[in-house]
Formats: C-alpha cells, structure tokens, sequence
C-alpha cells in the first residue's frame, strides 16, 4: 500500500501576517480601481443595462463559459500526461473546479493551484516542482491562444493603423521562440505540447462567445471585435493582484473604451458581466469544500485515501 505523506507544516504567525498582507493588498487594489472606474462611468448606467439585459442570451453566455472551463480542465490534463500523470477527467474537471473556487474567492488562503500541488503530489506521488511547471505551462498555453485570437482581430480593426504583417510576425516569431526555449529546456512539457494549445484556443473562443452573447443581451447591432479585442486585453488584469480580477478588467475597459471608441458605459457592463459569470461559476467548486469525500468519487485510489478524505469530510 501506497504511504500517504504528512500533512503540510502549520503556518507560522509570519506566514499568517503575509497572507492576511495580501488579501488586505488586493481588498485595496480591487476598491482603488473600481471607485476610478465608476469616477468615469455612473453606476446607474449599468445597473440598467443589467437590469434591461435578454436574459436567455446571458444564460446562453453561462453556458459558453462553463464549456470554457470543461475545456481549460482539459487543456491542463494533457500537461499532466506530459509528466505521466494521467488522472480520471472526473477528478481532474472535479479538482479544477474546487481549483478555481480558492483561486477565485479565497485569495488570501491556500491558492487553487497550491492545493492542486498539494493534493496531486500527496495522492499520486508526483514531485510537486514537476505539478506547478504543469500548471504554469497550461497558463502560458491560455497567454499564447489570446496573443493568436488578438492578431486575428487587429486585422478586423480599422482604428489600428498597423499592417498586419506587423503583429502577425511578431506572434509568429514569439511563438517559434516559446516552442524553442520549452523544447530545448522544459522537453518533457512538450509531448502533448500542441495538442494543449489547441485546446487552448478552444477555450478563449468560448470565452469569447461568452461576450458576444452578452452582447446580443443588449440587442447589440454595432462592431463586434472592437469590444472582444479589448476583452482579450483586459485578460491580462489576471496578473494584477486583484480579487478575482475585480476592478482591473473594468480600468482596463473604460481605458481603452476611448481608444476604439467604445460606449464606455458597455464596455464596464462586459467585464462586469464576464466577473459574475466567472463568480457565478467558481461557485460550482464549494461542493467540494463541503464535501471532500465526493472530490475523489469513482477513482481508482487506495480505500485509505478516501477514507481520509471522507474523515475530513465529517469533521
């Protein structure tokens, strides 16, 4: 029988001071950055949209994004095959979900991608370095399909005076790039390396229906890509450290609302909008919180790991 390794180390009162630090840090960024958005665009403006919205299409929108995050589990999996851990897509889409839960809204505790190290490393007994360069490839896998679906959407823009060979080349000379560095240094990653940025592509296109449809929710009849573009822009709030992005997709918004000439008051309804779907969601992962026994159901693992889980379960 398999050994199950000792539960990670009690935080000292240090770590506890640093982690209650950084939630009150993004509690701060989060607020700085919604009272300068809403400094630009009334509030009211879009509670009405919201409130005025065709709700089939924003449940249409839902649905978009929980395929997203089917295919985003799915995405992640086939790093994991990279490092001959091949998990059930039960407990893996399970795991992701339970993942984007702690991520989400409990920033300042145990992260989801550290309890996906953690519990992958305890339970299959992969090393936990060999799991986060895992985790990291599938989040540069996302970075490089919203780089390609932004070149692809440059080209639909007429307020961009660029030729497109401009930023075309320069995708394609990073990505030559990326592949060689992962190739050359990291080659164990790549055996399912362009299976996985398919899949990643998959996931910002659903994403990205995500928004078209909350667009059709506000009978939408204008350009399309100039709003996409600059969802895939504020992507990149996800490295602010905000509380689940809040506030840093909507500055970014309401910045470049000026730049392609967008209704502002629109733009900020779309990043809002996406946050609640994303919210909304994240939710899905408390089950398993509230109930770990069910987070291994149907694997294949010792009765002693499940019947730890179960214990934890009915504490």
């Amino acid at each position: 029988m398999t050994e199950i390794p000792d539960p990670p180390k009690l935080k000292t009162w240090k770590d506890k001071l640093w982690s209650i630090t950084k939630t009150v840090l993004k509690i701060a960024i989060s607020g700085a950055l919604l009272y300068y958005v809403f400094s630009k665009v009334p509030f009211s403006q879009v509670k009405n949209k919201l409130l005025s919205a065709n709700y089939w299409w924003m449940f249409a929108g839902l649905i978009c994004f929980f395929i997203s995050i089917v295919v985003s589990s799915w995405r992640l999996s086939s790093f994991f095959k990279s490092i001959g851990l091949k998990l059930d897509p039960r407990f893996n889409f399970r795991l992701y979900l339970l993942g984007l839960f702690y991520n989400f809204l409990l920033p300042g505790g145990i992260g989801g991608d550290g309890y996906k190290i953690y519990i992958l490393n305890k339970n299959y007994k992969h090393p936990g370095k060999k799991i986060f360069w895992s985790i990291l490839f599938d989040r540069l896998s996302g970075l490089w399909a919203i780089g390609l679906i932004i070149v692809a959407l440059i080209f639909l823009i007429p307020q961009i005076d660029i030729q497109i060979a401009i930023p075309l080349g320069i995708f394609l000379a990073g990505s030559a790039i990326y592949y060689f560095v992962a190739y050359m240094f990291f080659r164990e990653y790549t055996k399912f390396f362009f299976q996985a940025h398919a899949k990643a592509v998959i996931v910002q296109l659903f994403q990205v229906l995500t928004i078209i449809c909350v667009l059709f929710g506000q009978n939408f009849t204008g350009k399309f890509s100039p709003y996409l573009l600059s969802f895939l822009i504020s992507a990149l709030a996800t490295l602010v450290p905000t509380i689940g992005g809040a506030g840093a997709r909507e500055a970014i918004f309401t910045k470049l609302s000026g730049v392609f000439h967008l209704d502002v008051n629109l733009a900020v309804f779309l990043s809002i909008s996406f946050y609640l779907t994303s919210l909304l969601v994240s939710l899905f992962g408390i089950y398993y919180v509230l109930r770990p026994s069910r987070l291994a159901e149907g694997l294949p693992q010792d009765e002693v790991i499940k019947d730890e889980l179960v214990a934890e379960e009915n504490k």
